[in-house]
């Protein structure tokens, strides 16, 4: 088959990217494919199309692979020139849904790698397949995983690791810190013509609207902080809240050193590298708005002529995102809590029940609370839930137990299962992986092996960025 291609970021948008070919991998292995999305992508694909077209080993027809520039600032400090060090964007496809990227990760060095060797390892790279797989099937906005091919070469990490290449596939990879990279160049020129097709792209009602580029901001502060409302209410920490890992369009990417908390513990940081707690699960709606700040910074010359009105207005933009974001969350809250409507005490009974589960599974009292007997047991100590109870039960009223298993997942990639199906899939096994991932593609049906909180003794998680 071929592959009907566009290439409309390249064509549209000259200067901001670097021609790049994926490296050729000496022996690929198809590790997983998701039948599903090629179909939704119009892709009917071989298993060996697959293989060798998402492995570097040929190119799809038509491909025409690029390395995308951006900046970002890593953990608070700006870093001027990051870009695709190890990915490569083969192209576009249309789709009822949409124009939708294609891009390789893993797939070998680029002008953008900055020292590293361009690859990824298996196990990260099935991590974002679970994860990414999982959000989808929760509905919440997020890239999507096409395949994983091993490819046949070792890459050196802590240790020797079975190398891999992930096809991505996002509505773009437009970030924050494409447009930083050429703000902070004083390209302004490129600014707009980013802010121009990302309008046209991703929100083109905007598009005839009488200030456009303030319409694209609200329109980017309004879909960020929806996501990372339904981020808090899976207790999702992403762990490395980059500008450069901030989508334009609203879908999470980049999952790296990710993972789902279990005890709710607001301070809960699993990536290896964020000794302050930057990136937190209570610190993710501050970071929401300091990064969309940083959107804002890049914009102002498209404002207004006047930098300090253009700096005024903004700010009103900006100010106004916590109020924003706690709609947003409240509306996560009232969908996980069975309400139906609106009711004015609804924050106070929501942030009350932060209170009293503290230390409780997060997902199982969400999934168990029309059940007491089910409940209980979660909590060291359920006086306080024991308290709340009745006051939710009055404003929940009728059906509430067949909301709560319609809105509440029974099954979230736990911490410990992912690690028994990376471990496995790296030494060889995929098996426990394709059965761990069939379980979370249907999350909402009880399966009692993926629904059991980590074992004793597993520790403090850990989680690597993978690179």
């Amino acid at each position: 088959m071929t592959v009907a291609f566009d290439h409309s970021y390249a064509r549209d948008l000259p200067g901001t990217y670097l021609r790049a070919a994926p490296d050729v991998a000496p022996a690929p292995r198809l590790l997983v494919l998701n039948h599903l999305l090629a179909a939704d992508l119009g892709l009917d694909l071989t298993e060996d199309q697959a293989r060798d077209w998402f492995s570097g080993a040929s190119l799809p027809p038509g491909a025409d692979p690029i390395a995308q520039a951006y900046a970002g600032h890593q953990f608070g400090g700006f870093s001027p020139q990051l870009g695709d060090g190890r990915a490569h964007l083969l192209g576009e496809v249309m789709t009822p849904q949409g124009r939708l990227d294609i891009q390789l990760k893993g797939s070998g060095r680029t002008p953008f790698s900055r020292g590293g060797d361009g690859k990824a390892a298996v196990g990260p790279m099935l991590r974002e397949y679970l994860i990414s797989e999982f959000m989808a099937a929760v509905g919440v906005p997020t890239t999507r995983s096409l395949a994983v091919v091993a490819t046949g070469e070792q890459i050196w990490r802590e240790t020797k690791l079975p190398g891999a290449v992930l096809t991505r596939v996002a509505a773009s990879h437009l970030r924050v810190g494409t447009f930083q990279f050429f703000s902070a160049r004083g390209d302004q020129d490129k600014v707009k013509a980013l802010a121009d097709y990302a309008i046209a792209r991703h929100y083109p009602a905007i598009s005839a609207s009488d200030a456009p580029y303030l319409a694209f901001l609200d329109a980017v502060i309004a879909t960020q902080s929806r996501l990372i409302a339904e981020w808090m209410g899976l207790g999702f920490i992403h762990g490395v809240m980059n500008t450069d890992n901030m989508a334009i369009s609203g879908e999470t990417i980049d999952y790296g050193p990710c993972a789902f908390m279990e005890g709710y513990a607001p301070g809960t940081v699993f990536s290896s590298i964020d000794h302050q707690g930057r990136y937190a699960y209570a610190n993710q709606p501050l970071i929401l708005g300091w990064n969309l700040a940083r959107l804002a910074e890049t914009l102002v010359p498209l404002i207004d002529p006047d930098p300090d009105r253009a700096v005024d207005i903004l700010n009103e933009r900006l100010g106004a995102i916590a109020v924003r974001y706690r709609a947003e969350w409240l509306a996560v809250m009232r969908r996980k809590l069975g309400l139906v409507g609106e009711d004015a005490g609804d924050a106070t009974l929501a942030d009350d029940l932060m209170t009293a589960m503290t230390g409780a599974d997060w997902t199982l009292t969400f999934r168990h609370l029309a059940n007491p007997a089910r409940l209980r047991p979660l909590f060291d100590d359920f006086r306080a839930m024991e308290a709340w109870l009745p006051r939710w039960q009055a404003r929940a009223g009728e059906g509430a137990a067949q909301r709560l298993a319609t809105t509440n997942s029974a099954v979230i990639p736990r911490n410990h299962q992912v690690e028994m199906a990376l471990a496995a899939a790296t030494e060889g096994d995929m098996a426990p992986f394709h059965v761990f991932l069939a379980a979370i593609q249907s999350p909402f049906t009880e399966a009692e092996p993926y629904m059991l909180p980590a074992p004793t003794g597993f520790g403090r998680y850990v989680t690597y960025c993978g690179t």
